[in-house]
């Protein structure tokens, strides 16, 4: 299922997103569970499969928009953006897009510039000094891109699908990561059961 169909929708998707705190969203609880959880996506996915793939799908170096520009990450700034989807037994689980300013990565964070198909969560959550900031979350619906590559892998959905984002600091170093449940993630699949 990993290969692309029909529409090809190009890197880079993109985000934009009105973000919210999570408490002042309408979720299911099982929503809230995976969008919610503090610890490694990576790892938590691995756990629901028997294959798990990084399918990169593009990196390149960008001023930080205005739309995510935050307090740790200027508008402007050059940051490194990477777009990958992480594939649970061949499926598109989750749509992520990370934006790393390349004033962090100096020293030991060097590395994750040239990550491949290695999974930039699991490498963070390595890190025993890593620090995690508040969750922000946003729905997206059909029209949006991202929607649309979901569409493009034969994932299909009726309803908005979820996302989430917060910042990372890896020795005091700025990091955003934003993740994107695709129609078929096990994060919706408790709410399509009892419906």
């Amino acid at each position: 299922m990993i290969e692309q169909q029909q529409e090809m929708v190009t890197f880079p998707i993109t985000l934009p997103a009105t973000w919210c705190a999570a408490h002042t969203a309408t979720l299911t609880p099982l929503l809230r569970d995976w969008l919610l959880d503090p610890g490694s996506l990576t790892q938590r996915l691995k756990q629901h499969c028997q294959q798990f793939k990084v399918h990169v799908l593009g990196q390149q170096v960008e001023p930080c928009s205005a739309l995510e520009a935050n307090a740790d990450i200027i508008e402007g700034e050059q940051v490194l953006v990477r777009e990958v989807l992480l594939c649970c037994d061949n499926v598109p689980q989750v749509f992520a897009r990370s934006l790393l300013p390349l004033t962090s990565l100096t020293g030991d964070e060097q590395k994750l510039a040239h990550l491949g198909t290695q999974s930039l969560g699991h490498v963070l959550f390595t890190n025993p000094k890593l620090q995690r900031k508040e969750i922000e979350v946003a729905c997206f619906d059909s029209s949006t891109k991202v929607a649309q590559l979901a569409r493009s892998y034969h994932l299909f959905s009726e309803l908005p699908i979820w996302g989430r984002r917060s910042i990372f600091l890896v020795e005091q170093k700025p990091l955003m990561v934003a993740e994107v449940f695709l129609p078929q993630a096990f994060a919706y699949q408790q709410a399509v059961i009892d419906s």
